[in-house]
């Protein structure tokens, strides 16, 4: 497929609609070396990856709904109950994590920020490559400092995603594409 067709194809698929089979380990070990090979300004390779898969998907829902009961203790429980299994549709869960260094003056933390967003990226294209279906989610645990404890993050790194990959259990639909005249413009000086 050339380029072109294969990136107008791209498309996420719903993390509740992903299923078995997952990669193989081979194929995980492809899709993680892929993923990494993101523009990375400094050489500081900012991102670092959880793999979340097995029971530690029941584990991790669990955990979460958790600390939601905790924070918000009126919290529904149809809202926990959705904590709880947020995890156990895909196979594979990639966490994908920020170190921001903030004493790069040439490499800002933005563009630390950006490079782990390109790895997540490129997570959504490889597994679509290997014939899987993904989504990119964050969610409340993203931004949550109790969740990122779980996670095991320092103090200087956030969540930019959790990517869920497996196989589509039904054909993806087509969403809505902005129109190029409505993005594009040209400079004028």
């Amino acid at each position: 497929m050339p380029t072109l067709d294969f990136l107008n194809s791209r498309l996420s698929v719903p993390s509740r609609q992903l299923g078995e089979p997952g990669p193989t380990p081979e194929q995980c070990d492809q899709l993680l070396a892929a993923a990494i090979r993101a523009p990375d300004h400094g050489k500081l390779m900012p991102t670092r990856l959880v793999l979340i898969r097995g029971e530690m998907r029941a584990k991790l829902g669990a955990a979460l709904a958790a600390i939601h009961r905790r924070t918000d203790p009126d919290a529904p429980e149809a809202t926990l109950e959705k904590d709880r299994e947020r995890y156990n549709f895909a196979p594979l869960i990639v966490c994908v994590i920020v170190r921001v260094d903030e004493h790069r003056p040439k490499v800002p933390a933005q563009e630390q920020i950006l490079s782990a967003g390109c790895v997540a990226y490129n997570l959504l294209l490889g597994a679509q490559a290997l014939g899987y279906g993904a989504q990119w989610l964050t969610g409340w645990a993203a931004y949550d400092r109790d969740a990122a404890v779980l996670l095991g993050l320092a103090a200087n790194e956030r969540v930019i995603g959790f990517v869920h990959v497996g196989t589509a259990q039904k054909a993806p639909i087509e969403g809505p594409r902005p129109v190029l005249a409505d993005v594009v413009s040209e400079l004028r000086l």
